[in-house]
């Protein structure tokens, strides 16, 4: 009868223990994450490393550019490229040299959810373009013509070789830019970008179509063309958030 008692009322203390854990694990106050990651605001800036590989290995070809980047909110940048360019286009007919200054400016917008404190970009952007340049038809072989039309249009053997240079052209376009950036080390960043270009403003040296436009590279017929570039670059960041 002892022994039974003594059950009961263990059973009976053990579960008034039970209940009480309970309640208190119930009204105990969990623990929140309060780490939050910050990433840096401030000024990118760098080079194309694809213009100094192409000026190396490309002898017809010299060019340099410097890129950068203003981060203005959590997905916005303020982006723009300015550089140089001299680029020599061999026809079958003609030699022909584009030299001049550009400057390109928009904006970016990342669309990539970054991880934890990751500070990587896959994004999508725009530019305005514009440049100054020079334009020299180098030499070329004119097609001759008899004027009569039982005599066919026939190129002389010997070209003409007497360069001629119209200064002060002007060429302006809109761009669509899709790239990726890569933070490799802490504030360093590699990338890659390609763009469509579309031509607003093309001028011509007198006589002679512009091939190549700094900038805005091959000129083709439909007044479109294509680039892209790889830079490394470095984040001067200003402030964390």
């Amino acid at each position: 009868m002892r022994t039974l008692t003594f059950f009961i009322n263990l059973s009976l203390f053990l579960s008034i223990l039970s209940v009480g854990a309970q309640n208190i694990g119930i009204n105990k106050e969990q623990p929140k994450d309060t780490v939050i990651y910050k990433t840096g605001y401030g000024l990118r800036v760098g080079v194309d490393l694809s213009k100094a590989g192409l000026s190396f290995f490309d002898k017809s070809y010299t060019g340099f550019e410097i890129v950068g980047d203003y981060r203005v909110s959590s997905r916005w940048y303020i982006a723009a490229e300015i550089g140089h360019e001299e680029e020599i286009t061999f026809e079958d007919f003609t030699t022909s040299t584009a030299k001049g200054n550009y400057i390109r400016i928009g904006a970016n917008y990342n669309t990539y959810n970054n991880w934890l404190d990751m500070n990587n970009e896959i994004y999508v952007g725009g530019r305005y373009g514009v440049a100054i340049f020079d334009h020299t038809l180098n030499s070329y072989t004119p097609n001759v013509t008899t004027g009569d039309t039982s005599v066919p249009i026939y190129f002389p053997s010997t070209p003409i070789t007497t360069p001629v240079t119209e200064t002060g052209l002007n060429a302006q376009w809109l761009e669509f830019v899709f790239g990726i950036k890569a933070e490799t080390f802490k504030n360093l960043f590699i990338g890659f970008s390609g763009s469509f270009k579309i031509a607003t403003v093309i001028e011509d040296q007198t006589g002679f179509k512009t091939l190549y436009a700094p900038g805005f590279n091959e000129v083709l017929n439909s007044s479109t063309g294509f680039g892209f570039n790889y830079t490394l670059t470095y984040l001067i960041p200003f402030v964390n958030k």
